[in-house]
């Protein structure tokens, strides 16, 4: 179970939410209807659109500290440079990347090739390696809200590939836990065929867009729901029109 604790004070339960996805393949518009992704926390059975509760996210920001002023960007700039130099491999060997989205938040983009089997959600030993170094610098810089987000590309149905997307980022999240990241921090979200970031009329595009995205954000003093809200949309403008 999830909880949240003040100092002193009663564990918080997190309420559950259910998001429900109604939509098939042949939908022209079965896009919109994912494109919002599902978002649950990680941890236990019970699950919340963390987005959508203030108080919940203060909360959590609250337990594991805030981070004020100018220190916000130092802190997020050590964090990279230690996810450079512990993945210097990985990105050498276009496994994955490390960029910046804006407002102090960082994106490691994950290929789901590199790290899961065809159809799987179960990683690999490969991907084992990857990860427990991604986790070895999270939990050293617990003061950030870590959000898992799974796609696919655009092959088989919208359900299949939601859920698919879905079980990926779970499982990634799972071992970032089992690996000392605390879960408190913790969230996922499903975007299945929906923010590609390359065609999907190539394989190497459709490669592309099978990805697992950790989006790293900063939790600050005062700002404490923003860190936990959902993250926006990760894809080309060029390959999402409408």
């Amino acid at each position: 179970m999830i909880s949240i604790r003040r100092t002193r004070a009663p564990v918080i339960a997190l309420l559950t939410a259910t998001l429900a996805v109604t939509a098939c393949a042949g939908d022209p518009n079965r896009r919109a209807k994912i494109g919002g992704g599902v978002g649950t926390a990680v941890g236990g059975a019970i699950g919340s659109l963390l987005g959508d509760h203030s108080t919940t996210n203060t909360a959590i920001g609250m337990a594991v500290g805030a981070l004020t002023g100018a220190g916000v960007g130092h802190y997020m700039d050590r964090q990279k440079a230690e996810l450079n130099e512990k993945l210097a491999e990985q990105q050498a060997a276009d496994q994955l990347s490390i960029t910046e989205l804006g407002n102090n938040t960082l994106q490691v983009g994950v290929a789901s090739d590199a790290s899961f089997p065809v159809d799987s959600a179960n990683l690999t030993p490969t991907a084992q390696n990857t990860f427990n170094s991604i986790a070895n610098v999270l939990k050293d810089y617990d003061k950030t809200a870590i959000h898992v987000v799974g796609f696919t590309d655009s092959t088989g149905s919208t359900q299949h590939n939601l859920e698919l997307s879905e079980n990926r980022a779970q499982s990634v999240a799972q071992f970032l836990g089992s690996r000392g990241v605390s879960s408190q921090r913790l969230l996922t979200w499903a975007r299945g065929e929906t923010e590609f970031v390359a065609s999907n009329d190539t394989e190497t595009g459709r490669a592309q867009n099978r990805r697992v995205a950790i989006i790293i954000k900063p939790i600050v003093e005062g700002q404490e729901k923003q860190a936990f809200t959902a993250p926006p949309n990760l894809g080309n403008p060029q390959f999402n029109s409408p």
